[in-house]
């Protein structure tokens, strides 16, 4: 028997479609507390609360992206350290785990669209936010050019045409128009395309790094520790830390899970299972990948001197055949594409966070939400439109965008630890995490971890690795990285741009209660 009941169509209702109203009320009740959380906290969104931690966690995951992190900087890698640069990616995974775990704290008690912008704010105040983000910001430009570029070359050996300048150029800018395109179309599509780039991404590295090791190994695992085929007048460490510098790379992204967080239902609970999601299945993919790689190598010799430029394209291509490396070609492209489309939207989500507060110029317009698709399009413009004047300078300026772009990751990392000490502060000052997510008695614990890694990674990124070579070499990232804190600080004392705003700040330690009621 089926039970009915009138509904005010006075059309009767079959169980299933009673249990689809109350899955349905049961969501709205969900946006409901998520909507009143996020007015104690200060803020009314206009973002349709519509991606699911799956697809929240994809985001995460398409924006580390396994695949692009270790296609496009394993050659440098494996020359510096050899086959045990493999183990860098475990040992990174689990620092930047350390850092994951901190911000899933955060995120819990303050799930507020912008992800470290905020996060910065509430913990330590107005002004260590202000720079916290203004790093961040430009960091995720230079990755997005830095991408764009980077995946020039493989289109031009998919279609047989030659990588240059003007090509790499081109291609690199119709590529940030598209995703522009793309991430203007709303949530529900950002969603759907982060989602398929992640299936992509994750089946193709399972399957290339599972056919290389079945059919392709000519090296057998003791390599992982053979530490004589790099050549070194010393210790073998120096060489094995500035092999790290590919997995440091590689482990970022998870922050981009909070970075939306008022587009994600139940995000106290949700984005800190999908960080930390993002680190275990993005990392275990990564380092699946560069171990296939590492023991594919025919000739380590020909690689380390040089001759072999391109060890990668030239294992797939013995291994898989002309067909078989154009698939996985493909493959890589879907990643770079929704990596790109991923650091835009999370770029964009920062400004408009930014701009919410009226914490930067032109905020009026910055925190417009597109009335059609609900999401934030003249910061999605501009956060397009910077990475592609990054990347056309690359006509002009090769050498410079180089240096450029090698910011991004040191950026990101003073940004990331900006947080953790600020999280530690913080606790100094008696904040107890109140959100769903704590790691309870285990939290200064991990804060120091986390900070005590995070201060390494920084300085092992900004070591000079050859000093024979000309300063200006040697140090163009550390004098970029001083740069952008010298402008970004003269511009905050002569601007004062943390004095616009009523936003609460440096609330944090107050407690729950009373930071809500402020």
């Amino acid at each position: 028997m089926i039970a009915t009941l009138k509904s005010a169509g006075d059309r009767p209702l079959t169980n299933k479609a009673l249990r689809e109203n109350r899955v349905s009320d049961h969501s709205a009740m969900g946006v409901d507390q998520d909507a009143e959380q996020l007015k104690a906290l200060g803020y009314v969104s206009h973002f349709d609360r519509t991606m699911s931690k799956w697809e929240n966690f994809s985001l995460g995951f398409t924006y580390l992206s396994p695949v692009v992190g270790v296609y496009t900087i394993f050659t440098s890698a494996f020359i510096a350290g050899g086959p045990p640069m493999w183990w860098t990616y475990i040992g990174v995974g689990l620092g930047q785990l350390m850092v994951c775990l901190i911000f899933g704290e955060i995120v819990s008690q303050f799930p507020i669209s912008g992800g470290l912008y905020p996060w910065a704010r509430r913990l330590m105040g107005k002004r260590w936010a202000w720079m916290a983000g203004w790093v961040y910001a430009w960091a995720l430009c230079c990755t997005m050019a830095g991408v764009a570029t980077g995946v020039a070359p493989y289109l031009a050996q998919l279609f047989g045409l030659d990588s240059t300048p003007f090509a790499t150029t081109v291609i690199a800018l119709v590529l940030i128009a598209m995703t522009t395109a793309l991430n203007l179309s709303g949530t529900r599509l950002l969603a759907r395309v982060a989602m398929f780039g992640f299936i992509c991404e994750l089946v193709g590295a399972i399957v290339v790094g599972g056919y290389l090791l079945l059919f392709a190994r000519h090296q057998p695992l003791k390599v992982l520790i053979d530490t004589s085929i790099v050549h070194t007048s010393g210790s073998y460490w120096p060489a094995f830390l500035a092999s790290s510098l590919a997995a440091m790379f590689c482990y970022y992204g998870f922050e981009a899970c909070g970075d939306v967080a008022e587009e994600t239902p139940d995000a106290s609970r949700m984005i800190p299972k999908a960080m930390r999601m993002t680190i275990y299945i993005g990392g275990a993919a990564a380092t699946w990948v560069c171990l296939a790689f590492v023991l594919s190598i025919s000739d380590f010799g020909a690689v380390i001197s040089g001759t072999d430029k391109d060890p990668i394209v030239t294992l797939l291509r013995a291994a898989m055949g002309e067909v078989g490396f154009r698939a996985v070609i493909v493959v890589v492209l879907v990643s770079f594409i929704s990596c790109l489309l991923s650091l835009q939207a999370a770029a964009s989500r920062l400004i408009f966070a930014y701009a919410r507060d009226q914490m930067i110029l032109g905020s009026k317009y910055l925190s417009r939400m597109s009335p059609g698709h609900h999401v934030p399009a003249t910061a999605l413009i501009v956060m397009g439109a910077i990475p592609a004047l990054i990347a056309l300078s690359a006509l002009w300026l090769q050498d410079a965008i180089a240096t450029i772009i090698s910011f991004a990751a040191i950026g990101i990392y003073i940004s990331f630890q900006m947080i953790v000490l600020a999280a530690l502060i913080a606790r100094g000052k008696g904040w107890r995490p109140a959100g769903p997510f704590t790691l309870g008695t285990w939290g200064w614990f991990v804060n120091l971890l986390a900070l005590a890694y995070g201060v390494g990674a920084i300085v092992n990124i900004l070591w000079a690795r050859n000093p024979n070579d000309p300063w200006y070499s040697n140090y163009a990232m550390l004098v970029t990285t001083a740069g952008v804190l010298v402008l970004g600080g003269i511009y905050m004392v002569a601007a004062k741009p943390y004095e616009h705003g009523l936003a609460p700040a440096g609330d944090a330690h107050l407690g729950a209660s009373a930071a809500q009621r402020r």
